[in-house]
């Protein structure tokens, strides 16, 4: 009903959990940097300062809470790069990735994938790279800041 919190791909959002694990996600579209923004995983109402989202009306356990690319991961069950797009609202294939259409290629870790794009394993400290319609030369790693 109305002001209930939504589920998305058997994901719930409620409280916020700790973070289990952190994934780094790089966009690139036209060899450009597309921002993941602070909020992904957050339902309104939304707070925040300094462009970091501090509070939600609810949180899914996979979240952005900066504009960095760092994903939080706050529960232990496998989850894939299809389940944060999913959360997002974001369209993800082979050949579209946001409102971008092209081919779409991903790295992880540097190496390229080749399964679909939406099984990406969240594993944690993986350096996810998604690139449509150019390539740029892939990240391998990422440097976490610690967690607060």
């Amino acid at each position: 009903g109305p002001g209930r919190p939504e589920q998305v791909d058997g994901l719930r959002c409620g409280r916020r959990k700790g973070v289990v694990r952190q994934v780094h996600l790089e966009l690139f579209a036209h060899r450009r940097v597309v921002l993941v923004p602070a909020g992904v995983g957050a339902a309104p109402p939304r707070r925040g300062q300094a462009g970091a989202v501090t509070a939600g009306g609810c949180w899914y356990p996979l979240r952005t809470v900066a504009p960095t690319g760092v994903v939080q991961v706050a529960t232990g069950r496998p989850l894939t790069l299809g389940d944060l797009f999913d959360v997002w609202g974001k369209p993800l294939s082979g050949h579209r990735m946001l409102t971008f259409r092209g081919r779409v290629a991903a790295f992880v870790d540097g190496r390229r994938w080749a399964r679909a794009m939406a099984a990406i394993p969240l594993a944690s400290g993986a350096e996810i790279v998604v690139e449509v319609a150019g390539y740029v030369p892939p990240h391998t790693s990422y440097r976490f800041p610690r967690a607060t």
